[in-house]
């Protein structure tokens, strides 16, 4: 992708944060605790807290010596795991509200950014690298949250097919009023996933705290969704910056435009977590 044609993200940032305090936050530090060798699931049962051995490690399991062998200092670091807490039922319900929305947003997103090219790049051709750059990390941002939903067995939200259709008219409709409507959709969707998404991050870095102080584990797969979910919502805000670059508050009407669009997200988002 030509560097040229995307905006220098520095300046971007600057304006973002002034403009949107709400999603700009800062989420005060908070160390995770370390990972558990134990790979955990999110919606384990309760179960021998022991680490448990890899699939590599049973599969060598008779190469290895026995239990009485083992030297002391490696048994030690075995004692000082810190043990996996199987999640509590609300803390499943809190996951597997969050991880539906995530992927029906992430789904909105791509077909957002699918229906607004075509007819930007008739009359914006030079959009094409930024149009592209956006879409395919959505595009990657499902493909995370549709692949946790499978393992898991999460159910998709039951309006799947409604949101579908809205969000193809959304990205066709504001790309045919021009580049600066398209733009200000993408500001709009972008200030509220920002802030859904640091949401997010914050009950989960809140279990870690709450885990660490008990000296207990999230465990490797909780502990790796977090850094996943910051990744994907500084993706989220970068696109925001391309939308204040090219002109999102030119829009006409800006005001109304954005605010029914913000609108149409935080509902799109409640119906979510509970359908």
């Amino acid at each position: 992708m030509s560097a040229a044609l995307l905006p220098k993200p520095s300046l971007a940032r600057t304006a973002a944060r002034s403009l949107h305090p709400a999603i700009r936050h800062a989420l005060a530090p908070c160390a995770i605790p370390s990972a558990s060798r134990q790979k955990a699931r999110i919606h384990s049962t309760p179960t021998n807290t022991a680490p448990q051995p890899s699939t590599s490690a049973r599969s060598a399991a008779v190469a290895l010596p026995s239990h009485d062998s083992i030297p002391s200092s490696h048994a030690a670091v075995a004692e000082h795991t810190p043990p996996t807490r199987p999640l509590t039922q609300s803390q499943r319900d809190f996951l597997d509200s969050a991880l539906r929305v995530n992927h029906a947003g992430e789904l909105a997103a791509v077909l957002i950014y699918s229906a607004q090219t075509p007819p930007l790049l008739r009359s914006h051709p030079h959009l094409r690298p930024l149009m592209k750059h956006m879409h395919d990390q959505e595009a990657g941002h499902f493909t995370y949250f549709n692949s946790l939903l499978a393992k898991h067995r999460i159910r998709p939200t039951a309006l799947y097919p409604v949101w579908h259709a809205a969000a193809t008219m959304l990205g066709w409709g504001t790309a045919v009023m021009g580049r600066e409507a398209a733009m200000a959709c993408t500001e709009a969707v972008e200030t509220e996933i920002g802030t859904h998404y640091n949401e997010q991050v914050r009950v989960l870095l809140d279990w870690a705290e709450k885990m660490e102080m008990r000296g207990e584990s999230m465990g490797e797969e909780l502990t790796v969704m977090i850094g996943e979910l910051r990744r994907i919502r500084d993706e989220e805000l970068e696109h925001l910056d391309h939308a204040v670059e090219n002109d999102s508050k030119q829009a006409k009407p800006y005001e109304l435009l954005t605010n029914v669009i913000r609108g149409g997200c935080r509902t799109a988002i409640w119906i979510t977590e509970k359908v």
